[in-house]
């Protein structure tokens, strides 16, 4: 069976990756260590292989898969939940960029690479980017899943944000649950947009009144 490390490895050569074979299986191990760490509950290895399980899937709708594989193994390589705004996905996009290139990335593809990491501070996306609309809807997908699972992602995300007051959490639960259900289409692409979208709205107004309810 084809391990997670074996698919960064893979991923990296088919960016154009110059790195020796070692190398790039200790940057794959790595990452692997920064998705394993202890502030972590939904951002997670298990949150990883399931972006790259839906990127798998669909993989035929992005003009260059690897580089949408190498942007979710990068989207949350640095996630402090204390970090305010965006810092996260920008200090995600950076590191992106700086490691793809140590491996041997032409700059062209690793600064691609750290673009399509930074589109998911907003979820949002321009014109004619399929590279970018299915990492945005891969990394999204979780909204549409069941109830049970749901509230799983709901309450790992709580976890996360122990450190925050309850009224201070919902206060910011609730903005984001708003800008989401603010956008015209949570997914962009219309094969995902079709079997997700209405599944992911109901979760997130089932939520959103739960969160309202609560204050």
């Amino acid at each position: 069976m084809t391990s997670l490390v074996d698919v960064f490895v893979t991923a990296a050569r088919q960016a154009g990756a110059t790195a020796d074979d070692a190398d790039l299986t200790a940057a794959g191990e790595y990452l692997l260590s920064r998705w394993s760490e202890p502030q972590r509950h939904y951002h997670t290895v298990a949150h990883l292989s399931a972006v790259l399980d839906v990127i798998d899937r669909h993989a035929g709708l992005a003009a260059h898969a690897e580089r949408v594989r190498l942007a979710a193994w990068m989207h949350d390589a640095v996630y402090d939940p204390r970090a305010l705004g965006d810092a996260n996905e920008r200090d995600s996009a950076e590191f992106a960029a700086g490691l793809l290139t140590t491996l041997g990335v032409p700059e062209a593809g690793a600064a691609e690479v750290a673009r399509l990491v930074g589109l998911t501070a907003g979820h949002a996306t321009g014109a004619d980017d399929p590279d970018g609309e299915l990492l945005c809807d891969a990394d999204l997908a979780i909204l549409a899943s069941d109830e049970d699972k749901y509230a799983e992602y709901t309450a790992a995300i709580r976890r996360e944000y122990a450190h925050v007051p309850e009224d201070a959490f919902r206060d910011g639960r609730s903005q984001v649950l708003k800008a989401l259900l603010e956008l015209p289409s949570i997914y962009r692409l219309e094969q995902l947009r079709t079997r997700w979208e209405e599944k992911a709205r109901a979760n997130l107004r089932r939520e959103l009144d739960e969160v309202l309810g609560a204050a």
